[in-house]
């Protein structure tokens, strides 16, 4: 495969938080601080995988996966570069804004990116104040962001609704939940879910939006451990939440929530291999009725498929942009997407894509 270059850009200095640097410690630099030691544990752990590979098969008791499927670098995100940005997909279009630069200012620019011309078009901005750690999710044709942390660390509970058809924001009833930053969004059916993250201590709720009501309502807590962090996947109707950061402990759990039974069910967890499977801030998709996820470790570009039908977990190769982590995953039209994050003092601002039916490092793109 041809390399091609990575844009980003850099500040000299900045020691990368998950939200600022401040006189004070916050709970998200707290959070960081917890993500990089549980790193350190994992690296160890997987230096241990290391010494035993002559002795054993392999680490990992997962499968390995098809030769199918590849990565190629498109149309760089034209914001500025950033991480912790939040967003959502409506049609063949992935709606991205907020999040933080290089100098730790807040954002609220908002962009569209149309899948079939490849290109990045900026759309009137968020409708709420600046911020980060936000969550995104769409019903229908419009597209909801809500929570996260303003510039002065305070935690939000705010919702507005974007109309694609507009190009307009309005506030919606907000979150039902407390105020919190760095929790998990997805959609089932006509209704939004949030939950999990961060108000001061780690969370497991979970809340669904009505549109049509304009009202939140509580519903089952996630199953497992609290958490910041985590990853949403949607397939086959049902929802399945994992990974993620509780306390310093990276996690490599793994349900599926059902809403027409308002249950969790646990599904396969990550059991072997920590040091390239247990994350956070990690991104995830759906193609086809498999779950994709990667990122979530700066030290790691590592992809996995998840299979619902058979509750397995595979390795797929590696995503071909840099390790990062807190940037945005999504999928349009059969193709999974990564864009924007954070490594060291990078953030970045590159757009990959992964084609599920091509053969691995055999484009030429």
């Amino acid at each position: 495969m041809i390399n091609l270059p990575i844009r980003f850009r850099s500040a000299t200095g900045f020691q990368p938080k998950s939200i600022s640097q401040t006189a004070s410690l916050s709970q998200a630099d707290q959070d960081t601080k917890n993500h990089r030691r549980s790193q350190l544990i994992n690296w160890a752990l997987g230096l241990v995988c290391v010494g035993w590979a002559s002795a054993l098969i392999g680490c990992s008791s997962s499968d390995t996966a098809s030769t199918l499927g590849d990565w190629r670098h498109r149309s760089d995100f034209e914001g500025v570069a950033r991480a912790s940005s939040s967003g959502f997909v409506i049609g063949n279009f992935a709606y991205l804004g907020t999040g933080y630069d290089a100098s730790n200012n807040r954002l609220k620019d908002f962009w569209a990116y149309d899948q079939t011309k490849n290109t990045w078009v900026q759309l009137a901005d968020f409708g709420g104040v600046a911020r980060t750690n936000a969550v995104g999710f769409s019903v229908g044709t419009k597209g909801y962001i809500g929570t996260g942390l303003n510039a002065n660390n305070d935690k939000l509970k705010d919702f507005w609704e974007y109309d694609q058809a507009t190009n307009k924001w309005k506030a919606v009833a907000d979150f039902g939940g407390t105020a919190r930053y760095a929790a998990v969004a997805f959609s089932l059916g006509n209704k939004g879910y949030v939950g999990t993250g961060n108000d001061g201590n780690y969370l497991k709720d979970i809340w669904s939006f009505d549109p049509a009501q304009n009202a939140w309502a509580k519903v089952s807590s996630y199953s497992g451990s609290k958490r910041v962090g985590a990853v949403a996947i949607v397939l086959n109707g049902l929802a399945y939440v994992g990974t993620g950061n509780n306390n310093g402990s990276t996690l490599r759990d793994w349900y599926a929530y059902d809403p027409a039974q308002d249950l969790w069910v646990e599904k396969a967890q990550f059991t072997t291999d920590q040091s390239t499977i247990a994350r956070s801030y990690a991104v995830g998709f759906a193609i086809n009725n498999l779950g994709y996820i990667t990122s979530g470790d700066a030290s790691s570009t590592t992809v996995w498929q998840y299979n619902p039908a058979t509750d397995i977990w595979a390795t797929l190769g590696t995503f071909e942009g840099s390790g990062r982590t807190y940037a945005i995953g999504f999928a349009i039209g059969g193709k999974g997407y990564v864009t924007t994050g954070l490594s060291g003092t990078a953030r970045f601002d590159d757009l990959w894509e992964f084609d599920p039916t091509i053969a691995q490092d055999l484009d030429t793109n």
